[in-house]
């Protein structure tokens, strides 16, 4: 998908802006213009409409969870792993709300989603959805820095990001986990957008659902949305489609939690690659993420 010349210069301009700061003192806002912003949502939602919902990706790729408006993390990340095109990205989701940045961080993945489109990829995370922002951070941010308008703008893209990822055939992705309405991977490829993200269902579980290693089948889950999956579910849907791990984002796993928990079989185990982790537990942990 081409662009033309005038924003192709809007877009070299908002990377420009948005990478120039590193080194400098975490918290220093960048301040694009509000034409250059709207600009960024409104080329990547077409970028995101124009590529599958259900991406189908190869390694090598980076596979990273989420950022949640913590700006300075995500330039380290990249100078960690490789600014693109160095590296191929895959996001998770939840790149806004929590943290004090949420504006520099998901402008900054746009733009490079814009300019590398075959290379960066942005899943959607359960605060990308208006309902979720509107309480967690960013819907304020874009009000004090901005305006609602901008923010509805931020919405609309949103509602267009893919949901689901597979690399090599054999890992699957997404931001939250597994639902027990999903029986094929027609059925993701089936979700038409523009859409928001409803309170049950196929497109909810998969920006919601946690996994617990206490649960046999699905249980209920604690956060008030969606439901939890045992390992038996897991190990169902990875010998149907043949694949070797699930790949999600959605929870922290504390400095405490020394051992992983690896949902996956075969050429997944032992291999290096990511897994899942446990569900959190702790009382505190209760509260959405």
């Amino acid at each position: 998908m081409k662009m033309g010349a005038s924003a192709f210069r809007e877009n070299e301009n908002c990377l420009s802006q948005t990478s120039k700061i590193k080194g400098s003192r975490p918290g220093k806002n960048v301040q694009l213009t509000e034409s250059e912003i709207r600009g960024l949502c409104l080329k990547s939602r077409e970028i995101f409409l124009s590529q599958p919902i259900l991406l189908e990706l190869e390694a090598p790729l980076k596979i990273c969870g989420d950022v949640h408006g913590q700006y300075y993390d995500l330039l380290r990340l990249f100078e960690y792993g490789g600014f693109p095109p160095e590296s191929n990205y895959l996001f998770l989701g939840d790149y806004v709300d929590r943290g004090k940045q949420s504006l520099e961080t998901i402008c900054l993945l746009l733009a490079y989603k814009i300019k590398y489109p075959e290379n960066f990829f942005l899943l959607r995370g359960n605060h990308e959805c208006a309902s979720i922002n509107r309480i967690y951070g960013f819907y304020d941010e874009c009000k004090r820095r901005y305006n609602i308008k901008l923010w509805k703008t931020f919405t609309d893209c949103f509602n267009c990001l893919p949901v689901a990822a597979i690399v090599d055939e054999k890992i699957f992705c997404c931001h939250g986990g597994l639902s027990p309405d999903l029986q094929s991977m027609e059925q993701i490829r089936r979700v038409m957008r523009p859409t928001d993200v409803p309170d049950q269902g196929l497109l909810c579980d998969l920006l919601w659902a946690d996994p617990d290693k206490d649960v046999l089948g699905w249980g209920e889950n604690d956060r008030g949305v969606s439901f939890t999956f045992g390992a038996d579910v897991v190990a169902k849907f990875l010998h149907k489609h043949d694949m070797d791990l699930i790949c999600r984002a959605h929870q922290i796993l504390k400095p405490a939690d020394k051992k992983l928990y690896p949902y996956g079989t075969g050429a997944g185990m032992g291999s290096g690659r990511p897994v899942t982790p446990p569900r959190n537990s702790a009382k505190a942990a209760k509260a959405k993420k």
